[in-house]
This record gives C-alpha cells, structure tokens and sequence, in this order.
C-alpha cells in the first residue's frame, strides 16, 4: 500500500525504519498501533515497565511497536503469543486500563481494476496510460485510508479487568549440572536432584 509523505516525514516514523532497516507496510502498521494505543491510554513511552505491550506475532510491526513504546524483550515488558494475528495488546500499570487493537481485515482488499493492473505490470503487459492509471488508484487509496488517521487501520477492543503479566522475574544464576553454563535458576528443571538447563534436556 502507498504510504504518503506526511507519515514517512515525521521524525518518529523515520526512527522507526531506521531501526527496521526499511520502508514497509508491516512498520507502518506498527507505527499506527503504538501511535493509536498511547493516545487512547494517555501513556508516554516506557523508561521501565510502565507499559506492557502483547504482540500476536513477529512481523515488521513489532519494531516499530518497540521503538514508540519503549517496550522490549530486555525489559520484559514485550511479551509475543505466537498466534499469527495482526493483533496487539497495550496496557499501563498504574491504571490499569488496556486496549487490544487488530487490524482490520479489509485494510488488504484491493479493488479488482488494481489487482488486474498491478497483474499486468508485474507480467510486463501494462501500457503507459495502465501504468499511469495503476498509480493514480494506487496511491488514491493509500492517501485515503491514511487521512482517517490511525483508527482506520484498527478494531478496538478495551479490556476490562485485564490481568496484566507479573514483572520481569529477577534470580540468581546457577550451573547446569550437565554442561555447567550458568542459567538463570527459575529456567533450570530439577532431574533427579540435578539441576539441568533446558538445552540440555532437549
């Protein structure tokens, strides 16, 4: 999808991508979703664990999700659900309020006449006046779904009573009793009196 100048020139955008790597539609989306959750949660970006968010998967969207909310593997309070889903839960500690946002399914129905363009260009069968056409329809309709602002792209759904996950747990590190790497004691399994790692047991 065309994504305009007026979201790849904001400064946050661009941080954004230079973390990712690139421009693409999976940061964008991911760019909308922090920017959405924090106003609807009033949140500013976590120094700590302020902000907790819940992602249910690990596309391109989570990079940007990281980078706007401070929210991180290391600081864990990023948790992923390995669920495949364009869906992501935001909530805040101290008010406990969270929103879960997922995308919408018609956010990737692409009109028919360019579906057959885009087919056409990509066979190399297009003329110049179907070019011109494609990208006129092309960037209409990314300009329309971005100047409705990030609601578009998402469902809301405020969850009441939400359990939000404990903080990040913090333990002595032990041997293993097999390959006698120190691992964090809360990871260990106990096998017969003998603390193994779970590289091990495997």
């Amino acid at each position: 999808m065309f994504i305009p100048e007026s979201i790849q020139s904001q400064k946050d955008y661009r941080t954004c991508i230079e973390f990712h790597g690139h421009t693409c539609m999976g940061v964008t989306i991911g760019y909308q979703a922090a920017k959405l959750a924090m106003r609807l949660l009033k949140e500013r970006r976590a120094v700590d664990e302020e902000l907790i968010v819940i992602v249910e998967t690990d596309a391109c969207c989570c990079d940007a999700i990281q980078v706007l909310t401070g929210c991180t593997f290391g600081k864990g309070n990023f948790f992923y659900l390995d669920h495949g889903k364009m869906a992501f839960t935001f909530a805040g500690r101290s008010t406990q309020q969270a929103v879960r946002l997922q995308l919408k399914s018609e956010i990737w129905n692409i009109p028919e006449r360019e579906k057959l363009l885009a087919e056409k260009i990509a066979a190399y069968d297009a003329t110049p006046e179907e070019q011109n056409e494609y990208e006129t329809i092309y960037r209409a309709r990314g300009e329309e779904l971005f100047s409705q602002g990030p609601e578009a792209f998402f469902d809301i759904e405020w969850k009441n009573n939400f359990n939000l996950p404990a903080k990040a747990p913090r333990a002595p590190s032990v041997p293993c009793t097999i390959c006698g790497e120190m691992v964090m004691e809360t990871k260990l399994t106990d096998v017969g009196g003998h603390l193994v790692c779970r590289a091990c047991l495997d």
